[in-house]
Formats: C-alpha cells, structure tokens, sequence
C-alpha cells in the first residue's frame, strides 16, 4: 500500500541513517512471491525505465535468451508480517474471502506471521471446505481473535473505512504529531477492544458496516 514517511523516516533519510527504495503496489507482490519461494529475484517485464525504477534496488539486464532487455526485482522476506482475516481458527488456517492484497504471498515470505481475525471459527469449519482456506497453519506463528482489526482501514465485505481517521493519520505524520496520536489511540486504552468502545463508538462502527455495499463474494 501506500507509504508516509513522517518527520522521523525523513530526517533519517536526510542524514544517511536509513536508505528508502521505492516500489510500485505489484511489484512489491513479485518481490513478496520470490521470497515465498525462496528465490533470490524474480524477473518482471514492466517497471524498468520508470521513475519508480530510478529509486528502487531492482536491476536492467539482458535476458539471456532473447538478448531483450528485463527487469530483476531483489526478492523479499519480511521479518514479520500482520496480516487480517475474515476467518481463522486456533491454529492459524485463514481466509481472506474476494479480493485480497497479496495476503497469502506475505504470510509465506515472511519469517514471523500473526494474523488477525474478525472471527475464529472451529477447525472442523476450514476442513469441511479446504478450498475456502488462503493461508495454511504452518506458515502461522500467533492468531488473534479481533472483530474490527482492520480500523481504520477496510474489511472488503464486512465494513468500510473510517476515511476521517485515514486523514487524521496521515495529518498527524506529516505534521510531526505522531506522539499526540499514539498517545489518544493506543497508548490511553488498555485494549482493542477499549479503543472500539471508547474512541470510535457502535455509531461511527454501524456506519462502518454500511458504508461497505460489495458483499458479492466476500462470504462462504
């Protein structure tokens, strides 16, 4: 998705202690797949020649079969990702019901995973259809039951976004108020579920639901 550094990131680059690469959404997905399996590139036909290309770590070559020119992304393997469900049981099966964001490439790249989940439903509801299922046990490190874990953001088919809380992050990175959020968001409730009850409200969660009209697909 889309990334805002912040004061913080900023400064850092300005002095040379953290370097930025850039990448466009789908080949961020390619470097993801390389790293799911377990290959040290991945050759992609777009991307080289763009302006993304010019800041990013990828490479032009020569293909050596056609001597036409291609891109080569450098895989990638997070140290850990959070990813957020529809379904998932005690073990870590999951399900992403339509359309997804490079959830199963993530979890299978990545060295640590937790997922998070609107519902946990029983192991013997992944198994009766398997073919529901997106992200296998084994790939899984911790599953967490959390109805709403995707606020601010979307659950496609579930709920909408809170589009004023989008803005209020982002206002609050580029401002440099990143301290004053954390403090009102995260660090003056004791839990998820106290954030939900006390800074968003059933209100503002009912218009959530609402506001998401694409169910088509999204439910078993």
């Amino acid at each position: 998705g889309f990334f805002s550094p912040g004061a913080i990131v900023d400064e850092a680059a300005k002095d040379g202690r953290v370097e930025l690469f850039e990448y466009s959404n789908v080949t961020m997905t390619a470097r993801l797949r390389a790293g799911a399996q377990g290959q040290p590139f991945v050759p992609m036909r777009g991307f080289g020649g763009t302006d993304g290309f010019k800041h990013s770590g990828a490479k032009l070559v020569e293909d050596p079969f056609t001597g036409d020119p291609v891109t080569l992304l450098p895989a990638l393997n997070p140290d850990v990702a959070l990813i957020h469900v529809h379904q998932a049981d005690e073990f870590g099966n999951a399900r992403v019901f339509g359309t997804g964001i490079a959830h199963v490439e993530s979890a299978l790249a990545s060295k640590k995973v937790i997922i998070s989940a609107e519902e946990i439903v029983p192991a013997e509801e992944m198994q009766r259809n398997p073919g529901l299922n997106s992200i296998p046990f084994y790939a899984v490190d911790a599953v967490v039951e959390a109805p709403f874990g995707a606020y601010p953001g979307t659950c496609a088919g579930v709920y909408g976004s809170d589009r004023e809380h989008v803005m209020e992050i982002f206002a609050a990175v580029g401002r440099g108020q990143l301290p004053d959020y954390l403090d009102k968001w995260v660090y003056s409730v004791g839990s998820h579920e106290e954030m939900l009850e006390e800074r968003v409200g059933l209100r503002k969660m009912n218009e959530m639901r609402r506001s998401e009209t694409n169910h088509g697909g999204y439910r078993p």
